[in-house]
């Protein structure tokens, strides 16, 4: 049985996204079960890649060699139907899907729209799909046409973390994702001004160039409101891990996740975690663990934090609660021989 594989990839594969880390330890995960990797750069700007870039990377699909196995990064594979239409004649397609497409934050309807028939027409291609989370399966099954038998789940691994240490000192809010719409960090913000007559720190970690718009809107929001003394945007941290190590809680209002592993990584540290009901985010956070709110529900948002300051009972309960369900966490060797018994079956 052949063990080579293409992984195609849009953009930067070293970028500091939940996303890319993905990819990374599945692709380093293979590895280590002796699949023979073979990298291809799609290049920028997915899914809104120019006419040339887009055009460059159908001929550098087209040109892999008949009866290829490929990977390929919904990122990328759901703007390219074209393509894998004539493709799946000749190779055998397996799509990796984080989150769909349409499903981003900041879209007008008519891109959503186009969005949605691409990937759902992509998709129909596709010899097998593999999917982050039961919520992307369940959405790719009801809403993209794709059979239940051909989706497999392989949710994101999660490496075993020390015992964090008791804090006396001043309570530090830890957010980690890119400075971008979807992950709500403007109602993190608001809310961290709804509690400022309490002691706190807070750092938003994640990288500031996906959407500069996003991030100047941010910085202008943290000088508007007066905080910039107790909150900084800290860009990209290549040890997210010995960050949340220092935290003493974990506070993300994205407005969607086809998975959200910074909130697997925070219970794996034994962090109470302050979240929203969005996505894939109810089926990863344990409702002992952490509290969850509606999306863009500043007040709501405001008052979670509020009682974990506040309360040190209420902040240990559910930090130990969050150990617990950490440590139940699969490791990412689980992820990669679920996604090589997937690909043995099609190799």
């Amino acid at each position: 049985m052949s063990r080579r594989l293409v992984f195609a990839y849009p953009g930067r594969l070293d970028l500091n996204t939940g996303g890319y880390a993905y990819d990374r330890r599945v692709i380093a995960g293979l590895e280590a079960l002796d699949w023979e990797i073979e990298l291809l750069a799609l290049g920028e700007g997915f899914p809104f890649p120019s006419a040339s870039v887009k055009a460059a990377a159908t001929k550098a699909l087209s040109s892999l060699a008949e009866g290829t196995l490929v990977m390929i990064d919904g990122l990328a594979l759901g703007v390219l139907d074209d393509w894998a239409e004539k493709a799946a004649l000749r190779h055998t397609i397996v799509a990796l899907v984080h989150h769909p497409l349409a499903l981003e934050g900041g879209l007008s309807a008519e891109q959503a729209a186009t969005f949605r028939q691409s990937e759902s027409r992509a998709l129909s291609f596709a010899s097998a799909v593999v999917v982050t989370s039961p919520m992307t399966a369940r959405e790719l099954s009801a809403n993209y046409g794709v059979a239940a038998d051909d989706i497999t789940t392989a949710v994101p691994g999660t490496d075993p973390a020390p015992m964090r240490a008791a804090k006396s000192r001043t309570p530090h809010i830890l957010s980690v994702g890119s400075l971008i719409g979807r992950k709500g960090h403007d109602v993190l913000i608001e809310s961290l001004d709804r509690v400022r007559d309490l002691a706190w720190t807070a750092v938003i970690i994640g990288s500031r160039d996906l959407d500069p718009a996003v991030t100047a809107a941010l910085e202008a929001q943290i000088r508007q409101l007066g905080l910039g003394a107790r909150l900084r945007l800290a860009g990209e941290c290549s040890d997210v891990r010995s960050v949340m190590a220092s935290a003493d809680i974990f506070a993300l209002a994205s407005r969607y996740e086809g998975y959200g592993m910074v909130f697997a990584e925070a219970l794996s540290h034994g962090l109470p975690i302050v979240a929203c009901h969005a996505g894939a985010v109810p089926d990863v956070v344990p409702e002992d663990a952490g509290i969850l709110v509606d999306v863009d529900y500043v007040e709501a948002f405001a008052d979670a934090l509020r009682l974990l300051l506040t309360d040190m009972a209420e902040r240990q309960r559910r930090a130990e609660a969050s150990r617990k369900a950490g440590a139940a966490l699969p490791g990412w060797p689980v992820t990669a021989r679920i996604i090589a018994t997937r690909l043995e079956s099609l190799a």
